[in-house]
């Protein structure tokens, strides 16, 4: 499988960068990527305009081949996980066990 890189620009993309990013994440798929790893270390100031930048470039990479996001500062981990975009890390969600793990119910523990 080819994976290919997008950097996102830095400190904080805006909503006017998420066309131009859009079309070269399709240059990257049309070219024979089938894997995108878009790389965000240079995102220091991550606002809302980050976030759709990324929910953009996640809708565009649908159905083409998988999109998942590097680098992402604390800041910005805790803006994806507010606005359930948390997945585009490639990590499990704090609220949810990680895969695999089951949940036991001790005998003496009283109903829900």
């Amino acid at each position: 499988m080819e994976t290919r890189r997008l950097a996102l620009p830095g400190p904080s993309p805006t909503e006017q960068d998420a066309a131009a990013l859009c079309a070269r994440l399709a240059r990257l798929y049309d070219g024979g990527a089938r894997a995108v790893v878009c790389e965000a270390g240079a995102v220091t100031a991550p606002g809302l305009g980050a976030v759709a930048v990324l929910a953009r470039l996640r809708l565009a990479a649908r159905g083409l081949g998988a999109f998942t996001v590097t680098g992402a500062t604390p800041a910005l981990r805790a803006l994806l996980d507010l606005v359930g975009l948390v997945e585009l890390l490639g990590e499990p969600e704090q609220r949810e066990p990680a895969g695999g793990v089951q949940e036991g119910v001790e005998p003496d523990d009283p109903a829900p």
